[in-house]
């Protein structure tokens, strides 16, 4: 294992492997607190053990707050270069079979509302089989850069990573719709059939995840070949709000259809428009290189991919 960052502070070359490993589980976990169960350690026992390689690298590893422990750019660099040995390394030390047998997690992130409403389910019979899931919500950009410096090992994107350094697949297409509730279909059920959805939703109140409404805009230009003018009347960051705000008559949106297709069977949403070719989004699986020392990682991988044919 190569121990020297470049550009930062110097592993000794006989550093205790147990501090490296307690540093990689910290800044997976994002805190000391959250680390310290998945050592059986204890937090003091962390703090201390983290502290005593930044003394003998000479530099700063994170930064503590009250939100956890922020990695500095010296930690981002050196968990990218111990991720894939210690994953490999504990794969080995793990390949014994018996009831007492540790299992190193697999770190799978993604979008919030994709993993909670479909991975995780269909990870489901894998928990029961002994596989362990650490799983973090996020924006694609930042999850990525994260998955590059060994964080996570599975990361569901929202776009095609681009040169060799990180392998996707694609996973499955969301497919957007442009939804609202009874109440408000019923009001414009007129401007409707007359004007079209286009029109007809300009006095109904619009309900998004974002304030830049990047998939309103998206559903406006690729269905109408018109910019969308309108302002959000409701912003909330899970697109599992948007959904409870729109059943409840706060307006409209647009939405996969995948988040809202059980609202829509029993009544509580409407569609207001279905268009011959509706707007997609494909999401793509990427895997860290060198997580395949971790053989849970290739199962939860082998599993969403299945699953997804499905969603």
């Amino acid at each position: 294992m190569n121990r020297r960052p470049s550009g930062g502070g110097e592993i000794p070359p006989h550093v205790d492997l147990n501090l490296l490993r307690t540093f990689l589980a910290v800044y997976r976990a994002g805190s000391f607190t959250a680390a310290a169960p998945l050592l059986r350690l204890s937090q003091p026992t962390v703090t201390t053990q983290i502290r005593a390689l930044e003394q003998q690298t000479g530099r700063e590893l994170f930064t503590r707050s009250p939100q956890g422990a922020e990695p500095t750019h010296l930690a981002h660099e050196l968990a990218g270069r111990l991720a894939g040995p210690l994953d490999a390394l504990a794969a080995l030390e793990d390949q014994g079979t018996g009831p007492d047998r540790r299992t190193v997690p697999v770190h799978l992130a993604g979008p919030a509302e994709l993993l909670c409403t479909r991975a995780l389910p269909s990870l489901a019979p894998l928990v029961a089989e002994g596989v362990q899931l650490h799983v973090t919500p996020g924006l694609t950009d930042p999850l990525l850069e994260e998955l590059r410096a060994g964080r996570h090992d599975l990361v569901i994107s929202t776009r095609r990573t681009r040169g060799r350094a990180l392998a996707s697949v694609t996973l499955t297409d969301e497919e957007f719709v442009l939804i609202a509730s009874p109440v408000w279909a019923r009001r414009i059920e007129e401007r409707l059939a007359a004007e079209g959805p286009c029109a007809a939703v300009g006095d109904v109140p619009l309900v998004t995840y974002a304030e830049d409404l990047p998939i309103a805009r998206r559903y406006w230009r690729t269905v109408f070949g018109k910019r969308l003018t309108a302002r959000a009347a409701v912003t909330v960051p899970d697109l599992r709000g948007v959904v409870a705000a729109v059943a409840a008559g706060a307006g409209y949106s647009v939405l996969p259809r995948y988040l809202c297709e059980d609202e829509l069977a029993a009544g509580r949403l409407v569609l207001l428009h279905e268009p011959e070719e509706p707007p997609v989004n494909t999401l793509f699986l990427v895997q860290r290189p060198g997580s395949d020392g971790n053989p849970d990682v290739a199962r939860v991988r082998d599993r969403l991919q299945r699953a997804a044919r499905t969603w």
